[in-house]
């Protein structure tokens, strides 16, 4: 990889910018709803839920369903307390911001349901462009998603360099497309300076 071509800073978000202190899940909730319902369980139900840009009745009447009003409370009850569980890492707005000092465009590039980029975008605002999964209608590591950075900031994919925290969306899927990659290990302590310490 040459430093000196890069010009673009695509970042995964959850695992590598924010986390979720503590997880409830309520759309595997909602995926297991639909499997009750009669919905086929595949591979790509996770994939199909971020790829909608929605809420959960949205998907449900995009699948064909009808969410019962109570069960639907529930839902939008669970989602609540998880979005006031994510938090920003300590080192990401300052990593960011020097970064753009910097000269460096700064992407931020997640498989996420509708309401946790709306969260996101209130915490990390200044940001060239977001490429989320229900809005560019694909999910990492869909080449289609890639592409949808390339053409919003007319570079090159060998201009990108993506950082993430997993190997096949953020390692494998940027490389096959021709941007680098690095991934971070925020489980062992790793902070983005020490991933990003040529570009800061």
């Amino acid at each position: 990889m040459s430093q000196n071509q890069i010009k673009v800073i695509a970042f995964d978000v959850f695992g590598t910018l924010a986390r979720i202190k503590q997880k409830i899940s309520p759309y595997k909730k909602f995926i297991q709803w639909l499997h009750r319902q009669g919905h086929t369980s595949q591979i790509s139900d996770a994939v199909t839920v971020m790829s909608i840009n929605g809420d959960f009745q949205d998907i449900a009447t995009h699948l064909g369903y009808q969410i019962p009003p109570a069960f639907l409370d529930e839902l939008n009850t669970e989602l609540q307390t998880e979005l006031a569980q994510i938090e920003l890492f300590a080192d990401t707005l300052p990593t960011l911001n020097q970064l753009k000092e910097n000269g460096y465009k700064i992407v931020l590039c997640s498989n996420s349901a509708t309401p946790y980029g709306i969260h996101i975008r209130s915490l990390i605002t200044e940001i060239d462009i977001y490429a989320w999964s229900y809005e560019v209608h694909a999910c990492k590591p869909d080449p289609n998603i890639y592409q949808f950075i390339v053409d919003q900031l007319h570079c090159t994919a060998k201009e990108v360099l993506f950082v993430g925290d997993t190997p096949l969306a953020d390692i494998q899927g940027p490389t096959a497309f021709g941007m680098s990659a690095k991934l971070i290990d925020r489980k062992n302590g790793q902070t983005l300076h020490d991933v990003l310490n040529d570009y800061l």
